[in-house]
């Protein structure tokens, strides 16, 4: 009985040891205050301790709101959060700030003082901004130095009343590592998503429209572009002066310049992206050692743009149709793409003899009736005419009128992509 009495006691002990551990790692939950119209939000945040939740009912509040403590600012019903035209309406200084459920609108329009609807402070990490409206402003968010930043499902709109110089940009992302960028939807501004020397980051299910470049992406190693849509802007996703970046399943069509811009790129995956009625599908320039793969290319005015030493890539397995410049070639010997799974070229005129679905002999992108295209455009209007199709087969029985191709050995008779068509009436909309 002793040592049952004995073993009972340290039995005790321990739980009230355990029930103390769990007291101190429990978390501690702030206060609900509720902020009605016509109350004063500034003051609300002001007397909010850290960890609270300031919970808005709607109204309209006036901007400048400075929030420097970790707070949850939810807003119920689209309360309104205005600048009145100068300044940010809304400034974030502090880690761990949730922003969620409001409309934040008429920053000032000074781009030196960087006026911005929800402007993030450096330092400030871990800031969420969720379900927001933020229209009218300069800058839609600014982030700067803003560690693990979440940005979800906001509308940012900018300054149509503006030159397209003279707006910022919807989000714009500096000197971050692991920001989220996802569901957004944006347009009006500079450009769309403006980001420079970040890291880790994931921008997925945006869509931007009505903008000078979808994407401004530039120094912004080990990240992902993932199922966003680019489109009637001048340019779409323009990823830059990077590396290891995984770029899948986005869609860009409609652009006036290009769909993908891809220049000074290396070790990264372009796979199963959608580039339709564009001024150029792909732009890839001084790019290398990259992956580029199940891409449907189909309706720009040219398919891939291809200069400035951009070789040593693997271009497989991809649909090039009715582009009206299937590649425009820049270089001074060929390159080969298509080695280990030949791409679809709908201007491919060889044949398939044994019926394995691989062409007989090999796709040249660039003969010498392309070359004359490009110095006489007036000649597209006979690309279909016996003359050039005679001339097209004489090119490439004698070497010496050759210019330096694309060469594809082993062209696919038929096309991954059976939505292709599909695309036609998209963009022509």
């Amino acid at each position: 009985m002793r040592r049952a009495r004995v073993d009972n006691s340290a039995a005790a002990a321990l739980r009230a040891m355990a029930c103390l551990l769990m007291a101190a790692c429990a978390p501690v939950w702030g206060a609900v205050i509720s902020v009605g119209p016509g109350m004063a939000l500034a003051d609300a945040v002001a007397a909010a301790a850290p960890g609270d939740t300031v919970r808005v009912l709607g109204g309209r509040h006036p901007g400048h709101l400075l929030i420097n403590k970790p707070l949850t600012l939810e807003g119920v019903g689209k309360p309104v959060i205005s600048a009145g035209g100068s300044g940010d309406a809304v400034r974030i200084t502090a880690s761990g700030v949730t922003l969620t459920g409001f409309v934040v609108r008429d920053s000032g329009a000074d781009l030196t003082a960087q006026n911005a609807g929800i402007y993030v402070a450096p330092g400030a990490h871990r800031v969420t901004v969720a379900d927001c409206d933020i229209i009218y402003n300069l800058f839609g968010i600014w982030l700067e130095r803003s560690d693990d930043a979440r940005l979800l499902r906001n509308l940012v709109v900018g300054r149509p009343d503006l030159q397209s110089a003279a707006r910022g940009n919807g989000i714009q992302v500096y000197n971050t590592r692991g920001v989220q960028v996802i569901g957004n939807r944006i347009s009006h501004a500079r450009d769309g998503i403006y980001v420079d020397v970040s890291r880790d980051a994931l921008f997925r299910g945006n869509e931007i429209h009505h903008v000078r470049y979808g994407t401004h992406y530039m120094n912004t190693n080990h990240s992902t572009w993932e199922g966003n849509k680019v489109h009637d802007n001048r340019g779409g996703l323009a990823l830059m002066e990077v590396r290891n970046l995984v770029v899948r399943r986005n869609q860009a069509w409609r652009n006036a310049d290009h769909g993908i811009m891809l220049r000074t790129i290396q070790d990264s995956v372009i796979e199963d992206n959608v580039v339709a009625g564009n001024g150029r599908g792909l732009f890839i320039y001084d790019a290398e050692y990259n992956v580029v793969r199940r891409n449907l290319v189909v309706g720009n005015q040219t398919g891939v743009h291809l200069s400035a030493g951009s070789s040593n890539n693997a271009v497989d397995g991809n649909d090039f149709i009715g582009n009206q410049e299937q590649v425009r070639f820049v270089a001074a010997r060929d390159t080969e793409w298509g080695r280990s799974a030949g791409n679809y070229w709908s201007n491919y005129s060889g044949w398939d003899q044994d019926g394995d679905g691989v062409g007989d002999f090999p796709y040249e992108a660039n003969d010498l009736v392309d070359r004359l295209a490009w110095q006489y455009p007036l000649m597209q209007l006979l690309s279909a005419s016996p003359a050039l199709r005679t001339l097209r087969y004489a090119a490439r029985q004698f070497p010496v009128l050759r210019a330096p191709s694309v060469v594809d050995r082993r062209p696919r008779m038929q096309p991954q992509h059976p939505d292709w068509r599909d695309w036609n009436a998209k963009f022509s909309r």
